[in-house]
């Protein structure tokens, strides 16, 4: 409980310090709090509605083209909105549908469903027609899998967007080539670094924000590490987020959009380049 008033919390200082971009998923369970957060906003004036925009994903248990609608359907209630600006496919991995969210077998092992995500897409396509959501897009989509989209006999909306992990150690480029090249966003989770979770990641690999080159950058630039990450991203026509419960590390992202400092920008592009593949 305490975390979805963590949550509710830190959507409303977001949105106070002057963020408008909230992302959002199904499975994240936290939909309620973060439609109250943006309600309060609206309702003592700070924002309006049409001022936020806001990002939905279709959980993997809900693929079949017939669970599409209800998946989001059940977003927009739990936000009370009558509809969401960006809805995108969380990721290519379809699970079997049912309650559980991350169904498991006797040897907790993921049981997986199989389904054509291209007439996934299709049902997302329909849900845009019927002014449910504004824009559909995907998320942590590879080369292959966007071709598979864009390839589609009777396309009707192409993904306007593919959320990925990015950040200087995993920088993407090949795929950012790709969807430019597709006119498709390239939108980056995990900005300043891979989760530290024991269940994903090696304790032992390096910490991003503790690398010495952005560290040096920063210094001679006066910029936290993290400014320097993010700043790295915007500059390669990246779309990006953070995340945090800290009103004081919400205020000092937000500083990621003042202008100036060419000469950092250029050195930043030019040193975080070859952080890739780190470790």
């Amino acid at each position: 409980i305490s975390f979805l008033i963590k949550c509710e919390e830190a959507v409303k200082a977001a949105i106070e310090v002057g963020f408008r971009h909230i992302d959002g998923a199904f499975v994240y369970g936290t939909e309620e709090e973060v439609g109250q957060a943006i309600r309060k906003k609206i309702a003592d004036g700070t924002v309006k509605r049409e001022d936020i925009f806001y990002t939905g994903k279709l959980g993997s248990t809900f693929h079949r083209p017939e669970l599409v609608r209800s998946c989001l359907e059940q977003s927009l209630k739990k936000l009370k909105f009558d509809n969401l600006d960006l809805f995108i496919i969380h990721i290519p991995v379809s699970l079997k549908p049912g309650p559980d969210l991350s169904p498991m077998d006797e040897n907790g092992k993921l049981i997986f469903d199989i389904v054509d995500l291209r007439q996934t897409w299709e049902a997302m396509e329909a849900c845009k027609d019927a002014g449910l959501v504004k824009s559909i897009g995907v998320s942590n989509f590879n080369i292959r899998q966007l071709e598979m989209i864009l390839n589609k006999p009777g396309l009707k909306y192409k993904p306007v967007l593919n959320q990925v992990e990015c950040h200087p150690y995993l920088n993407q480029s090949k795929l950012l080539a790709f969807c430019k090249s597709k006119d498709i966003l390239l939108e980056a989770y995990c900005a300043l670094g891979s989760q530290r979770d024991k269940m994903w990641i090696d304790q032992s690999t390096p910490v991003l924000l503790e690398d010495p080159v952005l560290g040096a950058i920063a210094k001679k630039y006066n910029q936290s590490p993290a400014l320097v990450a993010l700043r790295y991203q915007l500059q390669r026509g990246i779309v990006v987020l953070f995340k945090s419960f800290t009103r004081k590390r919400i205020e000092e992202n937000f500083q990621v959009k003042q202008e100036g400092r060419e000469k950092m920008m250029r050195e930043t592009l030019l040193r975080c380049a070859d952080l890739d593949g780190t470790p």
